[in-house]
């Protein structure tokens, strides 16, 4: 009932792409690992990037719950889809929150069409969930800023133009040394490594980059200098949202696969849906997924009613990971053999769906935040 006639339009529009345009090559995409850059196009062009950038910036000009129902219906197409869109989602978000008006009608237009391939650049071999231990560094120099480190795990690393790189600028600072810098990878100095070959979501390509003596311009620098590890938190509340509404995605996906398939299957001569113990796992999926749908939602509106969403966003990210997860193996099970099978959809939403439970922050730190913000705030904070 708290969806507006706007929300069901968008939704249904992202919902028809992902059944008519997505799920048709979503196996061949998974297993060709390719970046679908004429699909990212079409998606461009129906303004499913950039949900939440202001039409006169170029974007959509929709709320953040409108962002969770189309990362939803995007991820039930394919998860690696929507992880595109999560992404472009936060740098768009970043570029409007902070950007110069330079920066933006440079970059923003051409990212939110998927005509412009970006990176957020975090990561690397000692600083993942711990921030803290990120070693690359920016220094100032008569030219602007002098980039030198190394990041893992990058999405669109292989692909990328731009990369939104965290790096030090003040050793003894720590949290306050930190700022972003927009690079152009294919600037003089960055080194691409080979793509990576993950479990699941494997058409969304991750890499690593190096950067040695990378020269960049002084209007490089996004926001302030020193605020890099704020501005990055910053879009976290959103980000986990996204995430969340992904992983029921997935599950939905699974679901849907399962219960049709619990039809159509027969053993002892009749459907195996008519039997009790799969109709409890049809439930039980079908329970925790509008359980976390409803999560997801709660904490979308928190955050475009602009109260303290950090519980909502965690609590939802954390339950949506976990039960993507346990009911894709249901569905699995469900399909019997058939399930272990690549080939079929349930095998790839089984991969698909265990890396929500650690990116955008792990599950086990969700839950950290989750019990900070109770001692902070109280049960009914």
């Amino acid at each position: 009932m708290y969806l507006t006639e706007t929300h069901i339009q968008v939704r249904d529009m992202a919902r028809d792409f992902a059944d008519e345009v997505i799920r048709p090559v979503a196996e061949e995409l998974d297993q060709e690992e390719r970046f679908p850059a004429g699909l990212y196009e079409q998606m461009g062009e129906l303004g499913l990037f950039g949900i939440g950038v202001p039409e006169e910036m170029g974007g959509s000009g929709f709320d953040t719950l409108t962002y969770a129902l189309v990362m939803e219906e995007l991820s039930r197409g394919y998860a690696s889809i929507a992880d595109q869109c999560g992404l472009i989602e936060l740098i768009s978000t970043l570029l409007v929150r902070h950007g110069t008006p330079d920066q933006r009608s440079k970059l923003l237009q051409d990212i939110v069409k998927a005509k412009t391939k970006v990176a957020y650049c975090i990561t690397e071999a000692e600083a993942g969930t711990d921030v803290s231990g990120i070693r690359s560094e920016a220094v100032r120099n008569d030219k602007g800023w002098l980039l030198n480190g190394s990041k893992i795990w990058i999405h669109n690393a292989p692909v990328a133009d731009y990369g939104f790189v965290l790096a030090r600028t003040d050793r003894d600072a720590g949290h306050r040394g930190m700022s972003i810098f927009i690079v152009d990878l294919h600037a003089d100095g960055v080194e691409r490594g080979p793509k990576e070959h993950k479990m699941g979501q494997r058409a969304s390509q991750v890499g690593a980059l190096n950067f040695s003596d990378v020269q960049l311009p002084a209007d490089a620098l996004l926001g302030e200098e020193g605020r890099g590890f704020h501005i990055m938190m910053s879009v976290l509340d959103k980000g986990r949202v996204g995430i969340a509404a992904l992983a029921v995605g997935i599950a939905q996906a699974g679901l849907d696969a399962s219960l049709e398939y619990a039809q159509q299957r027969k053993q002892f001569k009749q459907a195996i849906v008519e039997f009790q113990g799969v109709q409890f796992m049809l439930a039980d999926m079908a329970k925790d997924i509008e359980a976390a749908r409803l999560l997801v939602h709660s904490a979308a509106v928190k955050i475009d009613n602009g109260e303290n969403a950090t519980k909502a966003c965690s609590m939802a990210k954390c339950f949506a990971g976990d039960i993507a997860v346990a009911r894709t193996a249901d569905a699995v099970q469900i399909f019997g053999g058939s399930g272990y099978i690549r080939g079929f959809e349930v095998e790839r939403l089984y991969r698909d769906a265990k890396i929500t439970q650690i990116y955008e922050g792990t599950n086990q730190i969700q839950r950290m935040i989750i019990a900070r913000e109770l001692l902070k705030h109280g049960a009914h904070g």
